[in-house]
C-alpha cells in the first residue's frame, strides 16, 4: 500500500498525518519530559518522524513491504536523511538510526520529498 506521512514538531509537542487510498489518521503529542523545552525544532521533527513511523507500525496501518513518500519541510533534515549532508548533532544521529532501522526491519519503500512548511498537514496539530 501507498501513504503519504507529514510530522513536524516543535519545542512541545510533536504531530504526524499518514494518509492512503482509504483513510487518513492523525496524532499529536506531548513531548516527553526529558525533551520538554530542552530539543530544537529540527530534533524534535526526527522525533515526530521516528514516533510518527512506529506508531503508524504498531497501529497496523504502515505494514511490512509499504510504500511511504515522507515529506518534509526543513531543507536539512531531507539533506541529511537522503545522505547529502551528514548531521554533526548526536541526538539526530540516533535518530536517524532509529528510523533506518524501522524502515530497514519492515521492508518499507520510503521516498522523502521536500515540501513548504504551509504544506505540510501536520502543523496545524501541534497548535
Amino acid at each position: 500500500m501507498k501513504h503519504t506521512y507529514y510530522s513536524d514538531g516543535d519545542m512541545r509537542k510533536i504531530a504526524w498525518v499518514i494518509e492512503n487510498d482509504s483513510t487518513s489518521v492523525n496524532q499529536a503529542r506531548t513531548h516527553i519530559e526529558d525533551y520538554y523545552d530542552k530539543i530544537t525544532t529540527e530534533q524534535s521533527k526526527f522525533v515526530a518522524l521516528h514516533v510518527g513511523i512506529f506508531w503508524g507500525i504498531g497501529r497496523f496501518i504502515i505494514k511490512n513491504g509499504d510504500s511511504v513518500n515522507v515529506l518534509i519541510d526543513l531543507k536539512s533534515m531531507l539533506d541529511h536523511l537522503v545522505g547529502s549532508r551528514p548531521s554533526a548533532d548526536p541526538f539526530v544521529i540516533n535518530r536517524t538510526r532509529f528510523i533506518q532501522q524501522l524502515i530497514s526491519q519492515r521492508n518499507l519503500l520510503v521516498r522523502y520529498r521536500l515540501i513548504g512548511h504551509h504544506d505540510n498537514k501536520a502543523t496545524s496539530l501541534l497548535s
